[in-house]
């Protein structure tokens, strides 16, 4: 952290970890996205109920969090800006712009935040995308240092959109360590990045940071292997994950966020998690 005014870290990191639930998806504008996120308010209100440590929302439904009574419960991190790449097909036009351009910290202030986060998307031979998240990143920034928000920058290295189908991770240790460098040189308070391919070189993602480093989720996969890999990228350095579809779109979401704050606060292992998640 580059000075100490940002205090709203403090409702973050729960013993200098955390667990940030995403439900922000609905600005994608992809279909896929909200299965399991149709009934938002249900959702909140399980989610409090399992006690993550954040629930990472947009300003337009920050309040079914917020309007809750009682200070026991997840702090907020909101969503600044919205784009088009998680579509399956390559638009003629990419874009990612601030969802308030004239003043974009205010929904935040307004909401109680304790955190904003903002893309930083590197596509293949889309280089007018990287920029336009260039500039909402320092934007935003220059707003974060003068209001003591803290700033949580997304990395975010794809894959060509004609490899899979619709742009996913690249997991290549180089691209990520680069583009967290970048995030680092920009002011990130916090870095939410991807894993690496192998887990075993996420260290040099944390060395590149100089801050703390919450690991992203991206897709549904099997959940043991969720578990075991949020396990080994704890051992090297992550303080914690930001995972959305891993866990709101399994049938149990209070269960998984149980097994993960097992992973991150207790230094649980993967098979440890697993057995606290078929508790029930």
């Amino acid at each position: 952290m580059r000075h100490n005014s940002k205090v709203r870290m403090n409702r973050l990191f729960g013993g200098g970890r955390c667990l940030d639930v995403a439900i922000d998806h609905g600005v994608c504008n992809e279909p896929s996205f909200l299965d399991g996120l149709e009934d938002i308010q249900a959702v909140v209100n399980s989610l409090v109920a399992a006690g993550p440590d954040a629930i990472q929302m947009n300003f337009g439904q920050a309040d079914l969090l917020q309007d809750l009574p009682g200070k026991d419960k997840p702090a907020l991190v909101m969503r600044l800006d919205m784009g088009n790449p998680y579509n399956r097909i390559r638009h003629r036009d990419m874009w990612a712009v601030l969802q308030n351009e004239a003043e974009p910290l205010i929904g935040a202030l307004q909401m109680d935040a304790a955190c904003v986060v903002v893309n930083l998307f590197m596509l293949p031979d889309e280089p007018d995308l990287f920029r336009q998240c260039v500039a909402n990143i320092s934007r935003v920034r220059a707003d974060c240092d003068k209001y003591g928000m803290p700033l949580m920058i997304e990395p975010l290295v794809m894959q060509p959109v004609t490899e899979r189908g619709g742009y996913m991770v690249d997991g290549n240790a180089e691209k990520i360590v680069t583009l967290t460098r970048l995030a680092r040189e920009m002011g990130a308070d916090i870095v939410k990045a991807d894993p690496t391919d192998n887990p075993e070189d996420f260290h040099r993602v944390v060395e590149a940071a100089r801050c703390p480093v919450l690991v992203r989720g991206g897709g549904k996969e099997d959940l043991r292997a969720v578990f075991d890999k949020s396990a080994a990228l704890m051992r090297q350095g992550a303080m914690g994950m930001v995972y959305g579809r891993n866990i709101y779109q399994h049938a149990n979401p209070g269960a998984v966020v149980r097994g993960l704050r097992a992973i991150i606060h207790d230094d649980a292992s993967g098979e440890q998690a697993f057995a606290l998640y078929q508790q029930g």
